[in-house]
C-alpha cells in the first residue's frame, strides 16, 4: 500500500507542495512530478469530470508518485469513501463551516475508531489485493487525509471547534469565497488577512496542518512563516492562458 507524499513532508515538518488541475490532461501530473510537487488538487467542485476520467487520473498518479487530491462535488458518504478507494490520497472538501459538518465528514472518510467508512479493502487504496482488514484500516487512517475548507465567515468564526474535530487532518483557507463574502460587507483586506492568523493559531492549538494557496513567490514565504505546509501553487488554467497571451503577442509583433 502505497504511503502518502504529503503525510511524510507532514511529518518531517515540512511543506508539501500542491499544483492544480481541472481538465484531463496526464501530462500535467507528470510535469508535475518532475517539478518537485508533491501532490496534484484535482477540483471536480468546479469542473465535470465522470468518475472514469477520475480514475484514470489517480492512476496516472500512482505512476508518477504524487498524491492525488480529489475536490469532490459532493458530501454524500459512499461516493465520499469511494474516491478513497478508487485512489485518492486526500479529500479536500468545500465549504465547511462547522464543526458538525466535520463530524459528519470524518465519519463517513475516516474507518473506526475514528469514523464509520465501509470497509472493502479490495479497491485501488488497497493495490486490488484485499490486505488484512486491521493492517489497510490502519494504514488508510494514516495515510489518507480529510482537509475541510474554511471559505465563509461562519467557518472562521468557528475555527477553534472545527479544528478540535478528531479526524480532520488539515485545515484550508480559501481566500476566493472568503474574501468575496468579506469584501460584501466591506472588509479593505484586513479580515481576510486576519483569518489566515486564526486558521494558524487554531492548527497549532488542535495539533493540526494547515493549507493556502500561494499566487506569487512572496504568498509562499508568507504563508510558509505562519506555519502552513500544504501550499497549492501553480494550475493549468493560469498555465495556458499565460501561454496563449504570449504567444499571440508573437504574432502581434509582426503585424
Amino acid at each position: 500500500m502505497k504511503k502518502s507524499r504529503v503525510v511524510q513532508k507532514w511529518r518531517e515538518g515540512k511543506l508539501a507542495r500542491t499544483s492544480v488541475m481541472g481538465l484531463v490532461n496526464p501530462a500535467f501530473i507528470a510535469q508535475s512530478s518532475r517539478s518537485g510537487f508533491d501532490a496534484v488538487w484535482i477540483d471536480n467542485e468546479h469542473r465535470g469530470m465522470s468518475n472514469r476520467e477520475l480514475q484514470s487520473l489517480m492512476a496516472f498518479c500512482r505512476v508518477y508518485d504524487v498524491d492525488c487530491i480529489v475536490r469532490p462535488p459532493t458530501i454524500e458518504k459512499t461516493p465520499l469513501y469511494r474516491y478513497l478507494e478508487d485512489g485518492a490520497t486526500g479529500l479536500l472538501i468545500p465549504h465547511v463551516g462547522t464543526a458538525e459538518k466535520a463530524r459528519e465528514l470524518v465519519n463517513a472518510v475516516k474507518f473506526p475508531p475514528l469514523g464509520d467508512r465501509g470497509l472493502d479493502g479490495s479497491g485501488f487504496d488497497g493495490d486490488f489485493q484485499a490486505y488484512d482488514p486491521d493492517k489497510f484500516v490502519k494504514w488508510a487512517n494514516e495515510e489518507t487525509y480529510l482537509i475541510v475548507l474554511i471559505e465563509t465567515p461562519e467557518g472562521v468564526d468557528n475555527l477553534d471547534e472545527i479544528a478540535a474535530v478528531e479526524g480532520v487532518d488539515a485545515l484550508f483557507l480559501g481566500p476566493g469565497d472568503l474574501g468575496l463574502r468579506y469584501r460584501q460587507a466591506g472588509d479593505d483586506g484586513t479580515l481576510l488577512e486576519a483569518a489566515y492568523g486564526k486558521m494558524a493559531a487554531a492548527a497549532e492549538k488542535h495539533g493540526k496542518q494547515w493549507a493556502a494557496p500561494a499566487i506569487v513567490k512572496e504568498d509562499i514565504a508568507r504563508r510558509h512563516d505562519q506555519g502552513c505546509r500544504l501550499i497549492v501553487h501553480g494550475n493549468e488554467f493560469s498555465a495556458v492562458k499565460s501561454m496563449l497571451t504570449e504567444c499571440g503577442g508573437d504574432f502581434d509583433e509582426i503585424e
